[in-house]
């Protein structure tokens, strides 16, 4: 391969869409003009990335359904199959199985594939089995989609409990992280052995249903100071006052990297933005983990051994513009530098590969930096160490034998039959029961037909979604009426209602505004003023303290539902079910409920079907809840499990690996190896 057909395999696009309507126009660069006449079409950018920029690893961020997809995928392999040397497209997705798109991160959900729950509802069934066979699931589905790198699983341990990207963990389990890991990474990578390419394979195990795993976030992104989420420069930096930087390994180490399949490990691993403070013991280095050879080079690639594609995140060269726009770029701690030289600093220190770029001008004018300073030899021998692992994931998954599909046998196979009747089950087991007073679940259903329900409107004050675009205020009816009408009968008063259920979502907190600068990060519905927080931060030199200053919600309306539910319906029970990206103080509204059950993003027929007893409910949590926001400040943003949980009118303690079954907490295998 010529160096110039080299620094296009480095690139990875930014978002794609195969879509109608493309919301990602001005997110992913593609053209605002929409010059197709179907959705499958290539688009003039990608035709100019695929072409001009050598790209071959393409992010599938929206698709509107499989055989959109697939035809697409099509139209890009034989597009470039003429080009230079005929390298296939190695396109890629973030999870996409859940109900809705919600965030970033997982804007690719929804359409005609099974649905499962999030990665924080899979760890709530406390099941590696069940996540191995989601992972062999969703590896079909995503094959037959034209997919086969999956930018997952999301294997950071969830130690501070207001991260943003909480929801995208396994929880803050240790062990349970470790064996989930690796039960998704076998999943997705393992093809049966009618589906195995044998010999053609670099190594066995793989296959025309293998699917790349990438996990992520080296060395994890789970510690951010303040609980705030590096996407944003309020939040680049990454703390370890409890000093257990090894422990946030152990995922990778003991999990993603030691697989039980013959695939062996994780084929690749992401980085995350943070500046993990004075975690380089080395160089001493605080500049983003992707750009830190002593995280690339002597941690990973030395010590661990890991000789697979290391890519960075998204958009991470770009210069940034503002401190609280998602749309910036996100160059913590090399500001100062160029892009090319961005380009050439990651390179230095072992990265392989630049999430979100489409240009390889960059990359070309590191390499030129790099001849200039160590000479051709080493450059072109250094370029080509990371185009053979590139090649090899692209090789692994038979894309050079056949990288073409049958758009008609792909719409057989997502969603079918079977893996949707597998992913509610998953749905069933993933929502956490957390009280039933007087076990008022399930529901008793009467002669008179099913029980009559009062479902008060969900109110959304006006804010901001994760792109900083304005949302206005709004009502909304919580969950899918149509649906709800085969299960019960929704009433439009508390006076004709057997009972009422209320749908409410955790505390959406923010770590920072334009008008108070650094401000907490809530997990209550009310207002909190941080009374007990740090005088000063640990890391950075600037004053990032928010002391004293007082954090709200955008959704503390869901509070004022609840409690306004609870003295409208009077002796009638109140059943409070919250979608939950974090944990959260329940101590403000539990007592009002005389059930509560946490689910992570699953449809309305799962809930549904537990308050009818059509299931029992048997998932455990994966993550304290706290007693209250004293608790939260006072626990370390890099240990898990150190907080004082909340104990319920009930007497029962919300603790890691609580839950109710109908006849009372739940005390099984599962809990004496976990807890």
């Amino acid at each position: 391969m010529s160096i110039d057909e080299i620094a296009g395999l480095m690139l990875y696009s930014a978002h794609q869409a195969i879509s109608k309507v493309n919301p990602l126009a001005r997110y992913s660069g593609q053209d605002e003009v929409d010059t197709r006449k179907n959705i499958w079409d290539l688009t003039e950018a990608q035709k100019k990335f695929l072409k001009d920029d050598n790209l071959r690893h393409v992010l599938i961020a929206m698709a509107d359904n499989t055989p959109a997809a697939a035809r697409w995928n099509n139209n890009a392999q034989s597009f470039v199959e003429s080009i230079g040397l005929g390298i296939p497209v190695n396109n890629s997705s973030d999870p996409r199985h859940t109900p809705v798109a919600t965030a970033e991160f997982d804007m690719g959900s929804g359409g005609d594939l099974s649905v499962w729950p999030d990665h924080l509802g899979l760890a709530a069934t406390f099941d590696p089995a069940l996540v191995q066979r989601f992972g062999e699931i969703a590896s079909r589905e995503y094959r037959a989609m034209g997919i086969t790198t999956a930018l997952s699983p999301q294997i950071d341990l969830a130690t501070d409990p207001r991260w943003w990207r909480f929801s995208g963990t396994f929880g803050e389990g240790i062990q349970l992280s470790i064996d989930l890991a690796r039960a998704y990474c076998d999943g997705f990578q393992t093809s049966g052995d009618e589906r195995s390419l044998g010999e053609a394979a670099s190594a066995p195990g793989w296959g025309y249903d293998s699917v790349n795993a990438m996990a992520k976030h080296w060395p994890g992104g789970g510690s951010g100071e303040g609980g705030r989420d590096a996407h944003f420069g309020y939040g680049k930096y990454a703390v370890y006052p409890g000093d257990a930087q090894e422990t946030h390994l152990k995922p990778f180490t003991e999990g993603a990297f030691k697989l039980a399949g013959k695939t062996g490990s994780a084929s690749a691993i992401m980085p995350y933005y943070t500046i993990s403070w004075n975690y380089d013991t080395k160089n001493g280095e605080n500049v983003g983990n992707s750009y830190n050879k002593y995280i690339i080079t002597d941690l990973l690639r030395t010590k661990y051994g890991y000789d697979g594609v290391v890519c960075t995140d998204w958009g991470i060269t770009p210069d940034s513009v503002a401190i609280d726009l998602f749309l910036s770029g996100k160059c913590w701690g090399v500001e100062n530098l160029t892009v090319a030289e961005r380009h050439y600093k990651i390179l230095m220190a072992g990265v392989d590969q630049f999430g979100g770029n489409n240009d390889k001008g960059p990359v070309l004018e590191a390499y030129r930096r790099g001849v200039e300073e160590h000479g051709e030899d080493f450059m072109a021998n250094r370029f080509r160490q990371s185009s053979r692992r590139l090649l090899r994931n692209i090789f692994r998954v038979g894309l050079f034998e056949n990288p073409y599909l049958d758009a008609e046998e792909s719409a057989k196979t997502a969603g079918s039959a079977e893996f949707v009747k597998q992913g509610r089950e998953a749905q069933i087991k993933s929502v956490v029961l957390l009280k039933n007073k007087n076990h008022v679940l399930p529901l008793k259903t009467s002669e008179a037909g099913k029980p009559k329900v009062y479902i008060p409107k969900r109110h959304i004050n006006a804010g901001f979604n994760f792109l900083g675009f304005p949302t206005p205020a709004r009502d909304i009816v919580p969950l899918d009426l149509k649906t709800a009408a085969d299960y019960i009968t929704v009433v439009d008063s508390p006076a004709e209602a057997d009972c009422a259920f209320c749908f409410i979502e955790s505390p959406k907190g923010i770590g920072y505004t334009k008008e108070a600068g650094y401000v907490p990060v809530s997990l209550q519905y009310r207002p909190y003023t941080a009374l007990s927080a740090r005088e000063k931060n640990i890391a950075g030199t600037d004053n990032r303290s928010y002391r004293g200053k007082t954090g709200t919600v955008q959704n503390e309306p869901d509070l004022d539902m609840v409690l306004d539910t609870r003295n409208a319906m009077g002796d009638k029970p109140v059943i409070v079910f919250v979608r939950t990206a974090n944990p959260f103080v329940a101590a403000e509204f539990e007592t009002a409920a005389d059930a509560v059950l946490l689910d992570f993003s699953v449809e309305t027929r799962t809930l549904l079907e537990l308050a009818l007893g059509k299931a029992e409910p048997s998932a455990l949590l994966p993550f304290q809840m706290p007693l209250d926001m004293e608790t939260v400040e006072a626990q370390a943003e890099d240990l898990g499990r150190d907080m004082i949980p909340y104990t319920d009118s009930e007497g029962n303690t919300w603790d890691f690996a609580f839950g109710l079954g109908w006849k009372g907490p739940i005390k099984d295998d599962r809990v004496r190896k976990y807890r």
